[in-house]
């Protein structure tokens, strides 16, 4: 046997799915109590809006953890070409970090798979393999083509991107913003004074025959004597 027969035969048929480091389970362990912990423990979390997200690493400011997520990203990147990859044009290429669509994107399907792989039955994984991969490597393919086979090359889109940012291209969309909130229509904004409220009409009542005078009450001045308003 040869020394090549000899390492394949002492590898694994698969590998196992990356575990994340420390900090990474521990961000996901506080989402978990967030969901299904008792009132004191949710409470004890703070605010859960400001809870780390693995899934959205721009959410996850602490360098520790920040450093921990990506790394796993980078096992799992790892783990993906091994294990789902046979063609070239579906690798995930080693310059992924130097580009956020892929970032986006890596920072999903490992969340997924993570899930799916914790699931008491194989439906989720399933799904992950029926959309959740596919899709993601057709997205790949279609943003990146062949820019980055060999090696990274820069953003195509950026010439376009700082047009899109120069003065020029900013005043004509703030223009537009402009013009569309003149061209709401006056009724209904919160600025507009109200009509003013008429005062109802007050009329004095013959209380024997229930008849309504002609003469509303407070056309004239009224004085108020022992036995009552006269007018």
């Amino acid at each position: 046997m040869t020394t090549e027969q000899a390492r394949r035969a002492a590898s694994p048929m698969v590998f196992p799915f990356p575990v994340p480091g420390e900090q990474v389970r521990l961000a996901y362990r506080e989402l978990h109590i967030a969901i299904n912990g008792t009132e004191e423990q949710k409470k004890a979390l703070g605010n859960h809006a400001l809870l780390p997200r693995p899934w959205e690493p721009a959410t996850c400011p602490d360098p520790e953890l920040r450093h921990q997520l990506w790394e796993w990203f980078e096992d799992v990147v790892i783990w993906l070409n091994r294990e789902y990859t046979w063609d070239v044009p579906g690798l995930i290429p080693s310059c992924w970090p130097l580009h956020p669509h892929l970032v986006h994107e890596i920072a999903v399907l490992a969340d997924q798979r993570r899930r799916a792989g914790l699931a008491m039955t194989s439906d989720a994984l399933e799904e992950w393999h029926r959309y959740c991969l596919p899709a993601f490597t057709d997205r790949m393919r279609n943003r990146l083509r062949a820019h980055c086979d060999d090696e990274h090359k820069s953003w195509p889109a950026k010439p376009r991107h700082n047009e899109h940012l120069g003065d020029a291209s900013t005043q004509r969309r703030e223009n537009a913003f402009a013009h569309d909130v003149d061209a709401l229509p006056v009724t209904g904004r919160a600025y507009e004074q109200p009509e003013p409220v008429s005062r109802p009409r007050l009329v004095e009542v013959d209380l024997d025959t229930g008849e309504i005078k002609d003469d509303p009450l407070g056309s004239q001045p009224r004085t108020r004597t022992e036995k009552g308003p006269r007018i």
